[in-house]
């Protein structure tokens, strides 16, 4: 949750509305809270609306053969075969999304994977969000961190971009690794699970009503703390094929009951009507 967002000059106007719309029940927790005992304001009626995918998205994500063209593209541009697992963050590269805990996880499942001698592909971590004309010291972090630890040959840097659909068709996990309050909701993870890809993300913020611990991903803490369960649930998942590919239909069929952009609009239609009942009933 950015701390710009409550600037008194936005906020001081919340109890002249008649409604919030925030796309994540912990999110809506935290503005009235946030609110009440900082700012003295009172949020007025919240409801909690989930953002869905577009129909654009969902087309790509069920055609097989773009998938499959899309996937070849982008493994050839990062050097990767066909049958290496790939575990993806795409989010801005900042602290707060937890690419740095993500290679200390990345790098703890490889010494896992090496010391019990398991049989399983080549696996490569794909940090996606890079800034490649302005590189940050947090990024310049990130790059020593992967040179110190000697794995650059699995560790691969992609400059940030608004279409994510061709590396949700190249990848084979999304770790969502947001730190603190977590993702407000986290779009990113509805469009991963339109893939049918499994998700491993921090028990926090809205990933907490999107991920289905144990069916549709894996969750873990956030913080250090989060560092070798995440490690060990990339193993579980490198290792179990089976399961990684099931969670990641049960992923697509959370998607379409839910999460696609006419749920949205239903919901957002619900809540207006809702308002409108209210601020009638106050005419009289």
């Amino acid at each position: 949750m950015r701390g710009h967002y409550f600037k008194l000059d936005y906020v001081k106007h919340l109890p002249l509305v008649a409604g919030a719309m925030i796309d994540s029940h912990v999110t809506a927790e935290y503005w009235k809270n946030r609110t009440r005992e900082r700012l003295r304001i009172k949020m007025p009626d919240t409801y909690v609306v989930h953002l869905g995918n577009s129909k654009e998205l969902m087309e790509v994500a069920e055609d097989n053969v773009a998938k499959r063209v899309l996937r070849e593209h982008v493994r050839e541009s990062l050097g990767v075969r066909n049958e290496d697992l790939l575990f993806a963050i795409i989010n801005s590269v900042s602290r707060g999304k937890g690419q740095d805990l993500f290679l200390h996880s990345f790098y703890e499942s490889l010494e896992l994977i090496k010391e019990k001698k398991l049989e399983v592909p080549s696996v490569h971590a794909v940090i996606i969000g890079s800034d490649m004309n302005a590189q940050t010291k947090f990024e310049s972090e990130l790059r020593n961190y992967v040179m110190q630890k000697k794995i650059q040959d699995r560790v691969h840097f992609v400059n940030k971009t608004l279409t994510v659909a061709p590396y949700l068709a190249a990848i084979d996990v999304l770790v969502q690794n947001s730190q603190a309050w977590g993702e407000c909701f986290g779009r990113i993870t509805i469009e991963a699970m339109a893939f049918q890809l499994p998700v491993l993300g921090t028990a926090a913020g809205g990933t907490t009503e999107i991920v289905v611990n144990g069916t549709t991903g894996l969750l873990h803490p956030v913080g250090k703390e989060g560092i070798t369960p995440l490690a060990k649930n990339i193993v579980k998942l490198a290792t179990h094929v089976e399961r990684r590919l099931t969670m990641g239909k049960r992923g697509y069929e959370r998607v379409k009951e839910i999460f696609q952009e006419h749920h949205m609009a239903e919901r957002i239609a619900v809540v207006l009507k809702e308002v409108l009942k209210k601020s009638k009933s106050h005419l009289y």
